[in-house]
């Protein structure tokens, strides 16, 4: 990938492609790509509806070193039908994870970008999905930690936010959304009235980076700054999570709770008041670091 300097390294991760994310997290020259562009490795049930292949179906894995510690990572890219999992999309996902189990590194990175499964091919890619996941929990319970970033333009929804809740640990700028179903989806099933897509502070504060923070479902908040997520990545590396029925029960708890504490709010607002936050209606306009020490007195696990 040749020479990467700390200009490139300062790369917003929102704004670039899923080749330039891993350029820009990765040690200079050190990737190595897995059934690349070369290999014309495309959807068979996109040529067959007649709509335009992308050479590498819109996700770009292989090798490379962090800090020159062995990782292996994919990067989803948004350009191509939104990130969207298909068939060959989710074989390359669930491929990369089941090689960690062999090659044993020290961790595996996904770059996330995803509105979920393509509808061109929705059962392939629901199958996609279920496969990621019994490899990704695989690779967890191999004690070989799965870190998510999310912060692209097309957010991480559908299937792809059920995998990337189940990663070790979970990397997001403000600028990340992370969901189930996406702000338009709710909207066409629910009726505006439910949420209005077109209210982009409510998208931003409903499944931005910053509520999800506080919600406990991101672990670390950074600026969209790939420096920034790589330094991140770096402190969580080596750190797994063990996959146990005392921490999946915990989970269950939280989220009773968090129903029973907030299940009426209409609003994000309503709920960061209710978690007692000091001006909750500031803290969307706030930079990162300042929002991170006006919520410092909470603890994610605590709200």
């Amino acid at each position: 990938m040749g020479d990467l300097s700390e200009k490139h390294r300062s790369h917003s991760y929102y704004e670039a492609n899923a080749r330039q994310r891993i350029a820009a997290l990765l040690d200079p020259g050190s990737f190595e790509e897995l059934i690349g562009p070369a290999e014309r490795c495309t959807s068979p049930h996109l040529d067959q509806l007649g709509l335009p292949c992308a050479f590498d179906d819109g996700i770009v894995i292989g090798r490379g070193r962090l800090s020159g510690s062995e990782i292996l990572l994919a990067s989803q890219e948004g350009g191509f039908m939104g990130g969207a999992v298909g068939e060959v999309h989710g074989a390359k996902l669930t491929g990369l994870l089941e090689l960690a189990l062999t090659e044993q590194p020290v961790a595996v990175v996904l770059l996330m970008e995803s509105g979920g499964v393509r509808l061109h091919e929705a059962n392939a890619g629901l199958l996609a999905i279920s496969e990621i996941l019994r490899a990704l929990l695989s690779v967890r319970a191999a004690g070989i930690p799965v870190i998510g970033l999310i912060g692209g333009a097309f957010g991480c929804f559908g299937g792809m936010g059920i995998v990337a809740r189940c990663c070790d640990t979970l990397i997001a700028t403000e600028e990340g959304r992370l969901g189930l179903s996406g702000p338009d989806v709710i909207e066409t099933t629910m009726g505006v009235e439910e949420f209005d897509a077109s209210d982009r502070a409510l998208v931003w504060r409903t499944v931005g980076g910053k509520h999800r923070y506080l919600l406990g479902e991101v672990d670390y908040l950074v600026n969209d700054d790939m420096a920034a997520l790589r330094a991140a990545i770096l402190q969580v590396h080596d750190e797994s999570i063990p996959l146990t029925l005392e921490s999946l029960e915990q989970e269950h708890q939280l989220l009773s709770r968090r129903i029973e504490d907030y299940g009426h709010c209409d609003d994000a607002l309503d709920i960061w008041q209710k978690m007692g936050l000091a001006e909750p209606h500031i803290l969307p306009l706030l930079a990162i670091q300042d929002f991170l020490e006006a919520v410092a007195n909470r603890k994610p696990t605590d709200l």
